[in-house]
C-alpha cells in the first residue's frame, strides 16, 4: 500500500529532497530519517552524538525547507523521497 502511494506522488509531482531550492544537508537526511522511524529527539541525540537542541533546529530547519510541520507529513516525504527504505523496517522495531 505505501508503495502504491509512494508511486503515485513520485508519479505526480516528481519528488525529490529539494524543496523552493533548499536542499536537505545530510545530516537533515539523517535527523529525518530518524523522525521518520518515530525516534524522539533524546534518542536521536544519542544516535548522532549531537545534543538535544542540535536536533531540535535540524527539525526546525527541515520543516521550514520542505514546509512539512507533522511528523506523519515528514514521514511520508521521507518514504517518497526513498530517505527510509520501506522494504528493510522491521515493525518490531517501531513498538
Amino acid at each position: 500500500m505505501i508503495r502504491k502511494v509512494a508511486d503515485f506522488f513520485e508519479n505526480e509531482n516528481e519528488a525529490v529532497l529539494e524543496h523552493e531550492g533548499e536542499e536537505l544537508s545530510t545530516r537533515e537526511k539523517e535527523v529525518l530519517k530518524l523522525v521518520a522511524l518515530g525516534n524522539s529527539n533524546k534518542i536521536i541525540a544519542d544516535k548522532l552524538f549531537i545534543s538535544v537542541h542540535t536536533v531540535i533546529s535540524h527539525r526546525k530547519n527541515i520543516t521550514e525547507k520542505l514546509g512539512i510541520k507533522s511528523i506523519s507529513g515528514l514521514t511520508v516525504y521521507a518514504i517518497i523521497n526513498q530517505v527510509i527504505d520501506t522494504e528493510n523496517i522491521n515493525p518490531e522495531d517501531l513498538i
